[in-house]
């Protein structure tokens, strides 16, 4: 049956997310039609809760929101009474009084959403928080593999970058272990913790990390704003030793791989421009598939919604 939440990728086992990669599928088909919208979620609400910046994801909750055609309300924090000292509980106590059924949330505190989750009856979805989860992003990465490779079982994917910082590693390393895939880490021995997830190779030279052979290449955003020391010498190095440069992407072409980036990108840390044109940079599918993904969790945690059914 469908879960009341989703708070974090953890919580799920194999059947549920093979589930919603299914049912994602015929949510993206949507996206041909000259009429994008189905009225499955017609007459239900959706607050989207952000206390932290978001262009990708919240743009990705609001459209997969209204495609199902719920009615969708932006809670503007920075103009609420937030400012005045208001708390969250006091925020979300306010909010069920509306009635609202679903609770998207971001927020920079690790386990928030799941506070909320407990004080509400609505559906509560975590659109990422702290450095912990940031569920829906590892369902859209991995339904993007699977576009690939049907069956991904053995296939190999190189996370590189700030996965100290990264919910995003956190919850794509978690999804691709449970359909079989290996992960392996790459970035400055400072920010690739020595604790975390068992059977994850960690790697801190580049050379040592392709010769593992992976089919795809992860890049992860260097998180400055949540880094209170400097854990590199500088942008310039760390584009040096880690970013895909233009000889780089020329050794990934030659070898076929995919490049993934769950965005905003940094060019010039993370990648060079020429990447954005790779013919299997999957940047862009990744944005794509973030709707029919979202779509799929919001369909399956409606009240009545089962592992059977189907979007109409």
């Amino acid at each position: 049956m469908a879960r009341k939440d989703l708070l974090d990728i953890s919580a799920l086992d194999r059947t549920e997310i093979e589930h919603l990669l299914e049912q994602s599928i015929p949510f993206k088909e949507l996206f041909t039609r000259s009429v994008k919208k189905v009225p499955a979620l017609k007459g239900k609400s959706v607050l989207m809760l952000f206390y932290e910046p978001s262009t990708r994801t919240h743009s990705s909750f609001e459209v997969a929101a209204k495609r199902l055609s719920a009615d969708v309300t932006n809670f503007d924090v920075a103009h609420s009474s937030i400012t005045k000292g208001e708390s969250v509980r006091e925020t979300v106590e306010t909010l069920q009084a509306m009635r609202t059924d679903y609770i998207i949330v971001r927020h920079g505190r690790s386990g928030l959403p799941g506070m909320i989750a407990r004080q509400t009856k609505a559906s509560v979805v975590s659109a990422g928080d702290g450095a912990h989860a940031h569920p829906t992003q590892a369902l859209l990465d991995a339904f993007t593999i699977k576009e690939r490779f049907p069956d991904p079982t053995g296939k190999k994917v190189l996370i590189i970058g700030d996965i100290l910082h990264s919910r995003v590693a956190r919850s794509t390393s978690t999804i691709l272990k449970k359909l079989g895939v290996e992960v392996a880490y790459l970035g400055p021995g400072s920010l690739v913790p020595r604790t975390g997830p068992e059977n994850i190779r960690r790697f801190t030279d580049y050379k040592e990390a392709m010769a593992w052979n992976p089919d795809f290449v992860y890049l992860l955003r260097v998180q400055m704003e949540r880094q209170d020391v400097q854990f590199f010498p500088s942008l310039r190095e760390y584009h040096r030793l880690y970013g895909i440069n233009d000889s780089r992407l020329e050794e990934i072409r030659k070898r076929g791989l995919f490049i993934m980036h769950p965005g905003p990108v940094n060019r010039g840390v993370e990648l060079c421009d020429a990447v954005m044109d790779y013919e299997r940079s999957l940047i862009n599918d990744q944005v794509e598939n973030g709707i029919a993904v979202r779509m799929a969790v919001l369909y399956w945690l409606k009240p009545g919604g089962s592992l059977g059914s189907s979007p109409s």
